[in-house]
Parts: structure tokens; sequence; C-alpha cells
């Protein structure tokens, strides 16, 4: 009996792409070796954190890296320290912000649910912006004595907010540090340095999305004084990061994903296979009469809210007429079959994404795609 069937829990298979109420993503073979390995023995978890972190930073190519609990403690974490630098003082008063820098700007028009973890650094959230848009004077207006940090969460923003670097351009007039919150953004493995490359202060990843290290570990890229600042907002001090603990096996798994990604042929043969599978859901499910099947990039179709931006989806739709089911029928019939299938749903139809499936799983969803469509 397998460790989920014993607890009653059913597998699923994820045409969806990796979010953390599913799972994450599957570690390579390498990863749980080193885990594995990783768990007989004992360290100073500051030694490991650090050397680790300029492993990773070297590897990368910026200046420095903390590893923690996912990329919302990231969030959290590199709030803290802009908050604090390194005052052990302000480290240990938060929440409490008395006397200290405690705005956070953020534009109104990527409010998410991870704005809470600016809240419970202790910061104050400053909303800026229109619902459509927002210019240059809206941020600039904003930043003051008061101003900690700005925050952009790259997956909320819409085309039309006020683009990153001109964020970076205006926030550094003024010396204040530029977060940017990019959890699900890889691969590439180039990205890693992208956004620090364009002047951000701290970036952040999740570590069990895209690059497939342990679900429950992240890390943060950037500048060095601020991931000194990190590290002391974090475990195994006791600041307000002190629940976003990353232990020895989470470490290690997440040094070796990234090893793994390091390697250009590593990450051709990933992309790779997400094409060969993408290409046999097309062409299987092409023959349907009264369905339309489609292959590209989610920023190729609209209400596509697939990450990262390299993933080639399928979107499914269908005449209504002559199939009249709704998408979120087909999602929902997918979904209570045996095995379960987790699709998203685009504007008009359903989406198919390659990159968390398994070698062999492209043939069960197409099969049981079409067949839902069919009958």
């Amino acid at each position: 009996m397998g460790v989920y069937e014993k607890l009653g829990v059913k597998t699923k298979i994820n045409a969806v792409g990796n979010g953390t109420a599913i799972g994450g993503s599957i570690m390579a073979p390498e990863v749980i070796s080193a885990m594995q390995e990783a768990g007989q023995n004992f360290i100073n978890l500051n030694e490991l954190l650090a050397k680790a972190g300029q492993y990773i930073a070297d590897l990368v190519g910026v200046e420095a890296c903390y590893i923690t609990s996912g990329a919302a403690g990231g969030v959290l974490i590199s709030i803290a320290a802009c908050m604090t630098g390194k005052d052990w003082a302000k480290v240990h008063q938060l929440p409490n912000t008395r006397g200290m820098k405690n705005e956070v700007v953020m534009q109104v028009m990527q409010r998410n649910y991870y704005e809470l973890m600016v809240r419970e650094a202790g910061a104050t959230l400053i909303e800026i912006g229109l619902a459509n848009t927002t210019n240059s004077w809206h941020l600039e207006a904003a930043l003051n004595e008061q101003t900690a940090a700005i925050i952009h969460f790259v997956a909320y923003s819409p085309p039309h907010d006020l683009p990153l670097q001109d964020v970076i351009d205006i926030a550094h007039k003024q010396d204040v540090p530029v977060v940017v919150d990019a959890a699900a953004e890889f691969p590439s493995f180039s990205i890693l340095r992208e956004y620090v490359d364009m002047g951000a202060d701290l970036v952040i990843f999740s570590g069990g999305k895209g690059i497939r290290g342990p679900q429950s570990s992240g890390l943060i890229l950037g500048r060095k004084d601020l991931i000194e600042a990190c590290a002391m907002n974090g475990s195994p001090y006791h600041g307000v990061g002190r629940p976003c603990k990353v232990g020895k096996e989470e470490i290690i798994g997440l040094v070796t994903a990234l090893e793994l990604f390091s390697d250009p042929e590593y990450e051709r043969k990933e992309l790779e296979g997400w094409h060969l599978r993408t290409n046999y859901v097309v062409e299987t499910l092409s023959d349907l009469s009264h369905v339309t099947v489609q292959a590209g990039f989610p920023r190729d179709f609209a209400g596509v809210e697939v990450k990262p931006r390299i993933v080639p989806v399928t979107v499914v739709t269908w005449d209504d007429q002559a199939i009249p089911v709704t998408k979120e029928q087909v999602a929902s019939e997918l979904l209570e079959g045996d095995p379960g299938i987790y699709v998203a749903t685009s504007r008009d139809g359903i989406v198919i994404a390659p990159h968390t499936l398994l070698p062999g799983e492209e043939r069960i969803v197409a099969e049981r795609v079409g067949a839902v469509l069919a009958r």
C-alpha cells in the first residue's frame, strides 16, 4: 500500500502547473537522493544557510542569496529586512515598527493574497495608482521618509501598470529598495538574475515550483547587505521570520535542483519534453469533430494564467451548440474521474499544461479529454 493510499488520499494527474495546493512539483531523483543524504547528519544551520546561499549566488551570478520556506516566506522576510536592516534591536522589535521606516508601496492593480505577508512583517501597505493604470507620478508622490520598500508582484502585474524598470528607476532616485516577487517565473535559469540585472534589490523565487526543489523551499537573491538582514530576521534566529524555517534537507534539495538546471543541456531536455507532450495532445485531440485545439505560450491566450512564461500550453475549445457542455463541467468531470486530472480553464475552454505531467501522462489526459468531449 502506498503512502498516500494508506491515508485514503487519491493521487492526481496535474495538467494545470505548479501550485502549492496540489503539491508543488515532482522532484528529480537526484534531488531526493541528496535530501536523503542530508538527513543523515547534524550540521550548524547558520553555516549551512550562509554557505549554501553563497554557492547559489555564485551559480546564478548575483551578489548574495538567502534560502527560506517558499516564496511567501521570502516576501515576509524580505520586507522585514528592508525595515530593520542589520539592527538586532529592530529585528526583535518587529512586528512593532515604532521608530523605523514601515511603509511599503504597492500598485493597487497588483493586489493579491500574498500582500498579507507584507502586513505580517508589521509594515503598512500604501496602495498607489488606479484600477486601470499607474503613472510615474503616483509612485513619486507616495515615496517619503517612512518608505521602507516597494513590492512588485510579477504574477499579478497587468500590462498597463507601471513597468518594473520604471519602478526601479524612480525608487533608486530616493534610495528606496525594490522587492520583486517572481515566485513562479522559473525557468529558464537565466531568469534568476534577470530582475537583479534590472536593478531590483531583492528577488524572490519559489523553490517548489519550476525549480522542482522541495515544496517548502524558496530563495531570495540580491544585495548582500539586505540578504544579511534577511538572515537575521529568519530561522534559526527569533525574528518575525522564525516560522519560515527551512530544514537542512530542503536546503540541500534546493541547491541540487538548481545545480541540475544550471546545466543548459538539462534545461533543454526539460523544455523538449514539454513540447513533445504538448504536440501529442494537440495531434490526438485535433481529430475530434467540433473541437479546436491550439498550442502556444500563455501570453498568446487571453485569460490563461500558466507560469512560467515559456510553457507551451494547449487550449481546447469547442462548438457549444454541437457539444453542449461548459468548460467548468469538462474540468469537473476530468477531476472526478479515476485518476483525477487537474486542468485549468481559459476564457472559452480548458488549458492543458505539460510541465507538471509525468512522462506518459499526456496520453491519459488526451484520451480522457477526448472521451468527455466525444460523449
